[in-house]
C-alpha cells in the first residue's frame, strides 16, 4: 500500500493521455481523410495554423503528465514508480490547455460536418482568454476590497454610517443602538 495516492495518479495519468491521443489521431485522421477524398483542391493552412499548436499543448501535457518508472537494479526486472507525473486534472494554466484541446477538437469535427468555414469557430479562444483574464483580474480586485484598494470594504461601511435592518428595528422601538468601542 506504499504510495497508493501516487500510483493512482499514475494510472489516470496514463489513461486520461492514452484516450487523449486515440481522440487525436482519429479526429486528424478523420480530418485528413475526408479532405482528401471530398473538398476540392485545397490548401491546409487553417488546419495547421489552428490545429497543429493544440497537437503541441497536447504533447506538453504528455511530457508533464507522464509517469516515470526505474528498473529495480537487482536484475529482477520489476519496475517502480520514481514520479506519477502532475495532475492533468490541475486548475489553473493546465484546465485553461484542456480547455483549447476541447475547442480544437470540437472545431475539426465541425470542419468535417459543415466545410472550412467552421474554423472559424476557433476564434472564440482567444475571447475566452480575454473574458477569463478579466474576471480573473476583478476577482483580485474584490478580494483586495477590504485592504482600502477596491469600494465597499467593511471600513467605508461603517465610516458612512450604513446600518443594517436590525439596528433601525432597534433605534425605532428605542433602543439605545449598538455602541462602538
Amino acid at each position: 500500500m506504499a504510495q497508493k495516492a501516487s500510483k493512482t495518479l499514475a494510472a489516470r495519468n496514463t489513461s486520461i493521455l492514452l484516450r487523449t491521443h486515440l481522440i487525436t489521431f482519429f479526429l486528424h485522421a478523420l480530418y485528413i481523410t475526408l479532405h482528401t477524398l471530398f473538398s476540392r483542391p485545397r490548401s491546409l493552412k487553417p488546419y495547421y495554423i489552428l490545429a497543429l499548436p493544440t497537437l503541441f499543448i497536447e504533447f506538453y501535457l504528455d511530457k508533464i503528465g507522464r509517469p516515470t518508472y526505474t528498473t529495480d537494479p537487482s536484475g529482477s526486472g520489476a519496475k517502480t514508480l520514481r514520479s506519477p507525473g502532475e495532475d492533468l486534472n490541475a486548475a489553473g494554466l493546465t484546465e485553461y490547455m484542456w480547455d483549447v484541446l476541447y475547442w480544437t477538437w470540437g472545431c475539426i469535427g465541425a470542419v468535417c460536418v459543415l466545410g472550412d468555414r467552421a474554423w472559424w469557430l476557433w476564434g472564440v479562444v482567444p475571447v475566452y482568454s480575454v473574458w477569463l483574464g478579466y474576471s480573473t483580474i476583478m476577482g483580485v480586485k474584490g478580494g483586495l476590497s477590504g485592504f482600502g484598494g477596491g469600494e465597499g470594504g467593511e471600513e467605508s461601511a461603517v465610516g458612512s454610517g450604513a446600518e443594517s435592518k436590525r439596528q433601525k428595528k432597534m433605534e425605532k422601538r428605542g433602543g439605545r443602538g449598538v455602541q462602538y468601542r
